[in-house]
């Protein structure tokens, strides 16, 4: 007799072993039509796989979100089983379940966006046909001989160890899968190809390059057409489109994965960095610069040499290796040792913008978003152990001041001890209990996430959500005891001892430039007045007024503003809508009303007009506006 407990708590026997499925049909029909797969004592497995022993089960339907994650792993093997009708030679890699959908890679010819409606015709007619999707466990001998033709598949096998082996059989279609899936094709109610990239087998330059095909689906049409449109809505604002609308930055194959930031560009930059210095001042920290260019022999005492070799550039210089910095600690730990300290110094808030290299793949590069050069909003703060709690509340406050200012929500996880790593136990629990007791303190709900700490430490990240709902990990805090070791790093205690100090490293922006694509996503191009590249434009209606029209622009300019004048033999619609396109908050029309009577005619981005106002009450508003930072458009009141 086999005992099954539902969630409820209740019991339901079986004199033989039962599927999920005559669990699902024991309880009701409905269930078991909309049964997807089950939880078994904690793990999914296929909705038709036996249970053999006592266990606590959940059945997943298709309103659970892991059946969504099952069901797009089953889609991604839709898809592969209709590019084999359709391209016979293509040699099958892996296909995972992602975010938002999945991908599989694929050694085959070239293909486009234009190639995918016949492939989605053909996973149409594979779903149509509710084709059943079944386990079946196989030596790894066996596996291999199936597969022999399949060099990929050989690899993947080759690479298991010896013992049972699973594939999922679909028809004319049998993949190498742990599974599970849904009971048959017919569950992938609606799905959709979004994009075709090139990959590197196993993210090797030297291996062959696949094609790799995204998809999403989802069991209900309803919910493809709201996550299309989402998609539509992330393309209106993707960063590299609108940062060559409005001339913020550019690439360049001189420098690949180093941007160029414009002028216009930089005065976001700038507006960015004033308010983070700003910030930092009020919260105790000193500015401090490093350079981007040290020995090897650095390197080795961070521990960076043996763990983050492959991600440094170096040179030669002198007879002696050096490599640039791709992060700026070490630096900092020379810093601090350049003097004594007592504990009366303590804690120390050093922040850096530091500038840093890492090498990244040519085809992860991406905008902003990944890049080989960019800066850090970097600190170390160095402390005794008793201001652990205090400093790590500290910094997670000053997070939600600075991400609130750009209307950014967030939420936090604690990323504990990876396998590769430095440091002692004690070191790593000492560090680790300090983040817990810090966000148990800060009071506001907080993921673990298991063994994605950094190799020096375990560390918070802060991941914001932007105005479509994306979220993004920025900000980082992480506690390492490990550096300070490394560089002997020490103070005078209390006692007159030397004592070894605990230190965090922090970022809030994170990478700048990143933060600044992200940014660009977020406002859709339409930034808050006080990050606008350019606050005010002028347009004087004919080349008599220009010198006026400069005139006030100086006044404005000594007022503050970032101001332009428009003096082009241009149509005034002409300008005023290509200062839109710019989505220049304040475009002013100067006319001989406006010089005569010392107004402004001021057209706003929320498509207001107010006419004839002072220009004192003009500045005082404006003013007023950028010191608060404020995020909405109406400058002015009705």
């Amino acid at each position: 007799m086999i005992r099954i407990t539902l969630p409820d708590g209740s019991i339901k026997s079986f004199e033989t072993p039962p599927t999920g499925m005559d669990i699902a049909s024991a309880i009701s029909e409905n269930l078991a039509r909309s049964a997807v797969a089950i939880v078994v004592n904690g793990q999914a497995i296929d909705i038709y796989r036996p249970i053999s022993t006592d266990a606590d089960v959940r059945i997943l339907t298709t309103h659970d979100p892991e059946a969504l994650e099952i069901m797009r792993h089953s889609a991604a093997h839709v898809m592969a089983q209709a590019v084999m009708h359709l391209y016979p030679k293509a040699k099958l890699t892996i296909g995972p379940v992602v975010e938002d959908g999945f991908y599989y890679d694929i050694d085959m010819e070239p293909v486009s966006e234009a190639d995918f409606p016949k492939i989605e015709a053909e996973m149409q007619r594979i779903v149509s046909a509710k084709i059943p999707i079944r386990r079946k466990e196989i030596s790894k001998a066996e596996a291999l001989d199936l597969y022999r033709n399949e060099p990929y598949k050989t690899e993947l096998i080759s690479d298991l160890p010896d013992g049972t082996i699973s594939i999922y059989e679909q028809g004319d279609f049998t993949d190498l899968c742990r599974g599970p899936h849904v009971p048959n094709t017919g569950f992938i109610k609606a799905f959709k190809l979004i994009k075709v990239s090139g990959a590197y087998w196993r993210a090797d330059q030297t291996k062959a390059q696949l094609q790799r095909i995204y998809g999403t689906a989802y069991f209900d049409k309803k919910a493809l057409k709201d996550y299309l449109t989402f998609l539509e809505e992330a393309r209106k604002r993707n960063h590299r489109k609108i940062g060559h609308a409005l001339d913020l930055f550019s690439f360049h194959d001189e420098a690949p994965g180093m941007p160029f930031f414009h002028a216009r560009g930089m005065n976001v930059w700038n507006a960015l960095l004033d308010y983070w210095r700003m910030e930092h001042r009020k919260a105790g920290y000193v500015e401090t610069k490093t350079p981007i260019l040290l020995n090897r022999g650095l390197w080795e005492r961070s521990g960076h040499w043996e763990n983050y070799r492959e991600n440094m550039y170096t040179t030669v210089v002198d007879e002696t290796e050096y490599a640039i910095k791709p992060m700026n600690c070490p630096g900092g730990m020379l810093l601090f040792n350049n003097r004594p300290h007592s504990y009366k110094d303590l804690p120390i808030r050093a922040a850096e913008i530091g500038l840093v290299h890492r090498h990244e793949m040519s085809g992860v590069l991406s905008g902003l978003f990944r890049v080989r050069a960019f800066h850090q909003d970097d600190a170390h703060i160095f402390m005794t152990p008793e201001q652990i709690k205090d400093e790590i509340l500290g910094v997670l406050h000053l997070v939600e001041t600075i991400y609130s200012t750009f209307g950014l929500s967030f939420h936090l996880e604690l990323s504990t001890r990876p396998a590769k790593s430095i440091g002692t136990d004690a070191q790593w629990e000492t560090a680790t209990n300090g983040l817990k007791d810090a966000l148990e303190a800060y009071g506001k709900p907080y993921h673990i996430n298991e063994g994605d700490g950094a190799f020096y430490g375990p560390k918070i990240d802060v991941h914001i959500k932007d105005a479509l709902g994306r979220t993004w990990q920025c900000g980082t805090v992480q506690l390492d005891m490990s550096l300070p070791e490394r560089f002997d790093l020490g103070y005078i205690g209390p006692d007159n001892q030397r004592h070894r100090p605990i230190m965090i490293h922090r970022v809030i922006y994170g990478s700048i430039e990143r933060f600044f694509g992200i940014l660009v996503e977020h406002f859709a191009g339409k930034f808050p007045l006080w990050l606008a590249p350019t606050q005010v434009v002028l347009l004087p209606i004919n080349d008599e007024l220009v010198p006026y029209a400069r005139e006030t622009a100086a006044r404005f300019e000594a007022a503050g503003l970032r101001v332009e004048v428009d003096d082009r033999t241009e149509s005034l619609n002409k300008k005023v809508r290509e200062a839109q396109l710019l989505y220049i908050p304040l475009i002013l029309t100067v006319g001989a009303r406006e010089q005569e009577s010392g107004t402004v005619s001021v057209r706003t981005l929320d498509g207001k007009v107010h006419a004839a106002m002072r220009e004192e009450g003009f500045l005082a508003s404006v003013r007023e506006h950028i010191r608060d930072r404020r995020l909405d458009l109406t400058i002015f009141d009705s």
